[in-house]
């Protein structure tokens, strides 16, 4: 992230901030040959902007007041995501089903060579480039009755849907929240994955756990004489409600394409460093280094060759195998 930014310029720029982060973080994974890799879901919370970016298939949900259940990540799995399936074959990876003795296939779609069923994640070199660390990343802003997020493994969501992760933990403080999902992920498939699941609540200081909103009981004298003036306000109500539990959308993308995540060196992001620094590891360029993030990408709409940010050759070499412009180049022993 540059520095020096307003509180506004740093939370505009967050999300190409995490793009670069993600990547630079597999970079170092290969660096230290490590073959293992992981999914991830990374949640920042600012007032009450939250910005999540996520690869793989570990699910982020928000819980607004007033019972609206809303997804902020995408899940990154070969078997539903026809896109990703696209961009894999295309960067030169093959997917299809395990094969086993006689020729039939089962299971779920993989990406060939690793057999892995995600197309999105941090590490796994082995499996090959194609298989990228470039998050989706989506950015909302709460109304000020705040909401829950429910952010879980893979063990959590083959076992529950989002509206009954949240609609099982309502009422009850986080800590008590995330075990009562748990539990509930376990009692309808038992434990056959990584079940893990972290509840955060986000409130107004006035408040210390998000309360459940129970109907006003009402006596049959009063139901008598207010049952006309309810029939007839329903629209009203339902408004208020909305209200209560509105989210903003402030960003949204999930481009696997550096050169379209990353974008151009301007606004916030053109100071004097960012010109002889790369936009992914930071590493220092001298002014005849770098190569711009627009030269030659084989997805890209426009080439701006001379536009930044710009990358090292070591970041412009992972950018070139996650394209599938050229082979990985990484040895696994």
């Amino acid at each position: 992230m540059p520095r020096g930014l307003s509180r506004e310029e740093w939370l505009h720029s967050l999300p190409r901030g995490l793009v670069a982060g993600f990547v630079k973080t597999d970079k170092e994974f290969q660096t230290k040959g490590q073959t293992s890799g992981t999914t991830a879901t990374f949640v920042i919370i600012d007032g009450w902007t939250i910005t999540v970016a996520s690869v793989g298939d570990s699910r982020c949900i928000l819980d607004a007041q007033g019972g609206a259940v809303s997804l902020l990540t995408v899940d990154h799995r070969l078997e539903e995501n026809v896109e990703e399936r696209e961009r894999v074959t295309a960067s030169g990876g093959e997917v299809g089903r395990l094969s086993v003795v006689g020729g039939a296939e089962i299971g779920p779609l993989r990406c060939w060579p690793g057999g892995l069923c995600l197309s999105r994640s941090i590490g796994d070199i082995d499996v090959g480039e194609f298989i990228v660390p470039v998050p989706y990343v989506k950015q909302v802003k709460l109304s000020n009755t705040g909401g829950r997020l429910i952010i879980a493994s893979d063990g959590i969501w083959d076992a529950l849907s989002s509206d009954t992760a949240a609609k099982c933990c309502r009422g009850l403080p986080a800590e008590l929240a995330a075990k009562q999902v748990v539990k509930e992920a376990l009692k309808t498939r038992g434990l056959k994955d990584d079940t893990t699941c972290v509840v955060v609540d986000i409130i107004p200081s006035d408040q210390t756990i998000r309360p459940l909103s129970p109907p006003k009981k009402m006596n049959k004298l009063k139901s008598l004489i207010f049952r006309k003036k309810t029939k007839d306000q329903p629209n009203k109500l339902t408004k208020q409600l909305s209200s209560a539990g509105m989210v903003e959308e402030i960003f949204e993308e999930g481009s696997a394409i550096l050169s379209e995540r990353l974008g151009n060196d301007s606004g916030s992001w053109r100071t004097s460093s960012s010109l002889f620094t790369c936009a992914i590891c930071q590493a220092g360029l001298e002014p005849s280094e770098g190569t711009s993030v627009h030269v030659g990408s084989v997805f890209s709409s426009s080439s701006k060759p001379w536009e930044g940010p710009f990358l090292c050759s070591d970041c412009r070499d992972k950018k070139d195998a996650m394209e599938g412009k050229r082979p990985s180049g990484v040895k696994v022993l």
